[in-house]
């Protein structure tokens, strides 16, 4: 039988008193089986939900499916709630059960996108999972009647039972609506009056081959069952017409039948697992040329991946910012200066160790109704990695970190300028073992922070877990446990929280806090 969780406590704290942890759990503690059974407890994340104005909220649904095959679904949009909306929140549910791999889905409206997504694998009796999305950012796409297409590709047979029932919604929170972009797919000309502009990449490995584990990848020559023609690193760049504009780390996304043990993410996916995030970039630089109302070519391309070959998922969505003073704003490039790209791998048996990096500095400027606006950014990217394997990789480990980090400055005529900063860090340790009675154990520590301004977050994910390969499923004697930490520091109340499993269960589930959330 499920255990649910008991409905969260509403506790009032004095402001400055000391925080206080509530357990969402209730006060008593589940007790978890001996091992995995033929059900688990509903997927969660530690993440916190999409915080929301007070008052009346408009919703409507815009998916509503089962997906059994590679068919899209489709159908229209309708802005059936009246604005101005001061926030929209995507909400996806979901439900499966049975037997199912891990899918990837996207969702496009107006034919850009606006979410992607990867599903949980099912027990036996059936799980439900939700995820919510802040798309409040790409609220200009739904002041109009748009076509919906979502796809999560899926195969149902008399193995892989596992049918995907999933509903979208769109929820609108009425009030004051700050200025928004123009949302346009990567193809569309940019209305002339652009003085700002980002690329939202939604960059994925795909599932099913060797780039869905791209930092365990190896150059060739070097014994290992996933080679690539240079190594592990991968960075996924943006051009336009040709020219280098941005560069970035990927995020090592792990979906949840990741590194050969589905029992790690049962109960507690990876983080982002539901949520996959974009990488934005600032092509502001650019603005002055991708104004001039002639088309121009703005392509991803993920270094690193061999010749010929396949598994990136790279769907992009642009965000322009009007001058509304002009009709048109000019500008150009002034210009780029691109940092030597390093990429070594050594390997000296059993062990490959690879560093890599590069940067990229832009500079551009638009002329525009209020002055002269001049837009230089700057990033760079790094990666360490350390993997270790046996001959027939029976044992296989691997210690990862990658950096990102930005800075964009801002010079408006001539005034000061001023200097945004961003960084990004991601870690992955991880470890399987296969031993003489043929158990299979996995150990995985995970680790996403970022420092934006006004925020520091902090997501660390732990866990293990063990079952014993080529037995029937009611033979395998599946045991796990795992651990989120979920710590974001940002105006107001900071967001703390910890959620533990055993066996697919939920024994923890806690939030702490210093001021009512």
């Amino acid at each position: 039988m499920k255990i649910f969780a008991a409905a969260v406590a509403m506790l009032t704290i004095l402001t400055g008193s000391p925080a206080v942890a509530a357990d969402l759990q209730g006060a008593q503690k589940p007790i978890p089986p001996a091992e995995f059974g033929t059900d688990w407890d509903d997927p969660r994340t530690a993440a916190p939900p999409v915080a929301v104005p007070p008052g009346a909220a408009c919703a409507t649904t815009i998916v509503d499916t089962e997906f059994r095959d590679f068919t899209p679904y489709t159908s229209t949009y309708v802005p059936d709630c009246r604005g101005p909306w001061e926030k929209v929140v995507l909400r996806l549910e979901g439900a499966v059960a049975g037997r199912q791999f891990d899918r990837l889905g996207y969702l496009r409206i107006g034919g850009v996108t606006v979410f992607k997504t990867s599903t949980p694998e099912p027990s036996v009796d059936g799980i439900r999972w939700s995820v919510e999305k802040d798309l409040t950012g790409y609220a200009a796409l739904l002041t109009r009647p748009q076509p919906v297409e979502m796809l999560i590709g899926n195969v149902v047979d008399d193995t892989y039972t596992g049918v995907l029932d999933v509903t979208v919604k769109l929820t609108f929170y009425r009030g004051r609506a700050a200025p928004r972009p123009e949302v346009l797919a990567v193809d569309q000309i940019l209305p002339r009056n652009t003085e700002r502009v980002f690329a939202d990449v939604y960059a994925t490995g795909s599932g099913g081959g060797c780039e869905e584990f791209w930092y365990l990848t190896t150059p060739t020559g070097v014994p290992y069952s996933c080679p690539a023609d240079n190594g592990p690193y991968r960075e996924v760049q943006v051009r336009i017409d040709g020219t280098l504009a941005g560069v970035a780390a990927p995020y090592p996304h792990v979906y949840t039948g990741g590194w050969s043990n589905p029992y790690l993410w049962y109960a507690l996916p990876a983080p982002r697992a539901f949520d996959i995030q974009p990488i934005r970039y600032d092509l502001t630089p650019f603005a002055g040329l991708l104004t001039d109302g002639k088309a121009h070519a703005i392509t991803v391309n993920v270094l690193g991946v061999p010749a010929g070959q396949s598994g990136w998922d790279v769907p992009t969505t642009l965000l322009a910012w009007r001058d509304h003073g002009s009709r048109q704003v000019t500008g150009r490039l002034v210009a780029t200066r691109e940092q030597p790209l390093i990429n070594n791998s050594v390997y000296t048996a059993p062990t490959l160790k690879t560093t890599g990096g590069h940067g990229l500095t832009v500079t551009g400027y638009v002329d525009t109704s209020h002055g002269r606006v001049t837009t230089t950014v700057a990033r760079t990217v790094t990666t360490t990695s350390t993997h270790t394997w046996n001959a027939d990789e029976t044992n296989d480990a691997l210690r990862a970190v990658w950096t990102d980090k930005a800075g964009v400055t801002v010079r408006n005529g001539r005034s000061r300028p001023s200097t945004t900063t961003t960084s990004r860090r991601y870690g992955m340790t991880g470890a399987i073992t296969i031993d003489d009675a043929d158990r299979l154990t996995t150990t995985m520590k995970l680790e996403d922070a970022a420092t934006t301004p006004g925020r520091e977050l902090l997501d660390t994910w732990t866990g293990q877990a063990s079952w014993t390969l080529n037995v029937p499923r009611d033979q395998r004697h599946a045991t796990g446990t795992s651990t989120e930490h979920y710590r974001l520091r940002r105006p107001g109340p900071d967001y703390d929280r910890t959620i533990s499993t055993v066996n697919g269960t939920v024994i923890t589930d806690q939030l702490a806090y210093g001021s009512p959330l």
